[in-house]
């Protein structure tokens, strides 16, 4: 990916190397669940999960700022160029498509553990996003696991990774989050998963959006780019990590979406390059 004269975003927050204090506490989510699932392929135990990531219903945990002060490396400078390439497209899309101004969101780097407004956010359980605070939350140790243990490396693989994030919080800012959130309360446990899916599945696509907009702008991908991260959706498939992990496939459990389907999407919206054709929710097939 050619980020080499690319600008920094000023939307880094790095908090590796802090140490947390207090604890949240609070009723254990349905997020969780799903990333409980995530951190047994891991080989975590899940109860960690459980235990720490809640919906928050009070504020105790907090981050004191003590330790040593992280330095930048190569790799905090390509995620801070990933996140500033996502800020300019999406300030364009959002000016073409007549939505407004384009809130760009924060980025926390953690190492370990970190509090969120989501609750406790750790390492197992990958990068996440959280509406309550509107921060991408992200341990570098997950682009380890990715090359090692999912067989997905590459730079553009883990620029996937954040821009699916960022994805996410593009459907915050569209109301989708809140609106799907709503309707998750009132139907079964099958259906409100495959609720999941459609937004995991639609921010696949605005992925894919994303990085058609930065080649045409900008000339950042390279030979070989698309294909990684084509091989990064395919390796965090929901039934391509059940398979890997015990054996099976429970299709009904899917948050995410099989790996043809996230493949699909990414690709869709990066062919398109149109938001409007990451309508997950209204699609016949996924």
């Amino acid at each position: 990916m050619r980020l080499d004269n690319s600008r920094e975003s000023n939307n880094i927050e790095d908090r590796r190397g802090q140490r947390m204090t207090g604890a949240r506490r609070g009723k254990v989510g349905l997020g969780a669940i799903v990333l409980a699932l995530v951190a047994i392929y891991f080989g975590v135990d899940p109860n960690v999960v459980l235990q720490n990531m809640v919906e928050p219903t009070d504020t105790e945990a907090s981050y004191n700022g003590s330790g040593p002060t992280a330095q930048p490396t190569a790799e905090t400078r390509f995620v801070s160029k990933v996140l500033a390439d996502t800020e300019d497209a999406w300030d364009a899309i959002f000016q073409q498509q007549g939505w407004g101004a384009y809130q760009q969101p924060k980025l926390v780097l953690f190492s370990g553990a970190t509090p969120t407004a989501c609750g406790t956010g750790q390492s197992a359980m990958g990068p996440f996003y959280c509406p309550g605070d509107s921060k991408v939350y992200l341990d570098l140790s997950f682009f380890q696991q990715m090359a090692q243990e999912l067989k997905s490396p590459g730079d553009f693989a883990q620029a996937y990774v954040i821009a699916h994030e960022v994805g996410h919080h593009v459907q915050h800012l569209a109301g989708v989050t809140t609106q799907i959130d709503q309707m998750r309360r009132r139907v079964s446990p099958a259906e409100a998963n495959q609720l999941s899916v459609k937004v995991e599945l639609q921010a696949d696509c605005f992925a894919g959006v994303w990085a058609k907009h930065s080649d045409t702008q900008r000339a950042t991908l390279e030979q070989g780019d698309i294909e990684e991260a084509l091989n990064a959706a395919t390796a965090i498939g929901d039934d391509r990590l059940q398979q890997q992990s015990q054996g099976y496939v429970v299709p009904d459990s899917f948050t995410h979406g099989t790996s043809a389907q996230r493949v699909r999407w990414f690709t869709r919206g990066f062919k398109s390059g149109d938001p409007a054709q990451c309508d997950t929710f209204k699609a016949t097939s996924l």
